[in-house]
């Protein structure tokens, strides 16, 4: 049987098209890592407002995206829904997705290689960026403590999801006085001296590795420590770049007109639009997967 076509249908789905990309900021490649998606630190909102206001030629989710380590069934609000929604959208419109895996979605490793439409999983990823040879990975492979003690390191995890969910409250209280946000984790990180020289030993040792491999730029994330810095070792240059994260920095990495960027997420920068007043949901497995699928089919 012969399909038959409804021209006024296919209008009106690409008046749509064309309407989503209006008043968005063009983008050929962004980079983001370490959403934690399933964690009650994950700015999930801020997040989403973001994503709506770009459109991206090239998305690289450079790991620890969906939190499976302190994933918690009872806890996947709208607004985290939203953002997985959100990239299912691009990969329809045709932008082309990258999902590097990380530690915290370590479980995605066994599907590297997988593809579907403009969709693949990667564990690693090798692209030539106007003529630069371009490494993206998420950067566990060189983190001492995961590799030898994951125990260890998944105990620190539940001890920085508390210490965000402190955050979070003073955060709260510190923006209602002067509309200003802190972030105490941050701040123990970047006075602690040990963790001030793993961050300079990680970097140090990413860069070599890309020199050794004559890679032009290095992209990771897993750090939660957006950055930008050319290195020169031996006469070799070396771009090295962090996307940040989004639950403390809310940061992403952009390549656009032939220069990388990072970009620091501000709410006053976004017109506030209504959300759901109680993002924290306690409900059972069955019931919480039910309303994800209506809410994914229906929405």
């Amino acid at each position: 049987m012969e399909k038959v076509v409804d021209p006024i249908f296919n209008q009106k789905k690409l008046q749509i098209s064309m309407d989503n990309k209006k008043h968005k900021r063009e983008v050929e490649y962004v980079v983001l890592s370490d959403i934690h998606l399933g964690t009650y630190g994950c700015q999930s909102k801020d997040l989403l407002k973001y994503l709506k206001s770009i459109q991206p030629k090239v998305l690289i989710l450079n790991g620890d995206i969906i939190d499976i380590w302190q994933f918690n069934k009872r806890y996947w609000p709208k607004s985290h829904m939203k953002v997985v929604k959100q990239i299912i959208n691009w990969i329809t419109q045709g932008v082309k997705v990258y999902y590097i895996t990380g530690n915290h979605d370590e479980l995605l490793r066994k599907f590297e290689g997988f593809e579907l439409e403009n969709f693949s999983i990667k564990n690693k990823l090798l692209l030539d960026i106007n003529g630069q040879k371009t490494w993206f990975f998420h950067g566990d492979v060189f983190d001492v403590v995961m590799k030898h003690s994951k125990w260890l390191a998944k105990l620190g995890g539940i001890g920085y999801d508390i210490l965000i969910l402190i955050n979070t409250f003073i955060n709260f209280i510190s923006y209602k006085f002067n509309g200003k946000k802190f972030s105490l984790s941050k701040k123990i990180k970047n006075s602690v001296k040990s963790a001030i020289n793993f961050i300079d030993d990680f970097e140090q040792t990413v860069v070599q590795i890309a020199m050794s491999n004559d890679y032009n730029t290095v992209v990771c994330g897993h750090i939660h420590q957006p950055k930008i810095k050319d290195y020169t070792i031996k006469g070799k240059k070396v771009k090295y770049l962090n996307s940040g994260d989004w639950i403390e920095n809310e940061t992403a990495l952009e390549y656009h007109d032939k220069k990388w960027s990072i970009y620091h997420f501000k709410k006053e920068d976004y017109i506030d639009e209504e959300t759901e007043k109680v993002d924290i949901v306690d409900k059972s497995s069955k019931t919480l997967y039910k309303e994800m699928l209506a809410e994914f089919m229906y929405n």
